[in-house]
């Protein structure tokens, strides 16, 4: 489970099998038990929520769409290098 991401108590991660085919480009998040999914685009956007609040969930959108490019270059350097 890669983590490329510590901020604010959050950890942004994604897993080693992420699929077979491979899904596109997304990040976990966790933090205190809740989980989160989003995709990875020129914008995020959440795919999957359990246990996160709106406010958290907005919170996590900021950081992930300031870090889209260490994110991407983590899962391209991950599964195709």
């Amino acid at each position: 489970m890669p983590t490329v991401l510590n901020e604010k108590g959050y950890r942004f991660f994604f897993f080693s099998n992420e699929g077979n085919p491979q899904e596109p480009c997304h990040i976990h998040v966790r933090k205190n038990g809740a989980l989160a999914k989003f995709w990875i685009s020129e914008k995020c956007s959440l795919a999957d929520n359990i246990g996160f609040t709106a406010k958290e969930l907005n919170e996590i959108s900021t950081i992930i769409n300031e870090n889209t490019k260490k994110i991407k270059e983590a899962w391209n350097g991950f599964f195709f290098e």
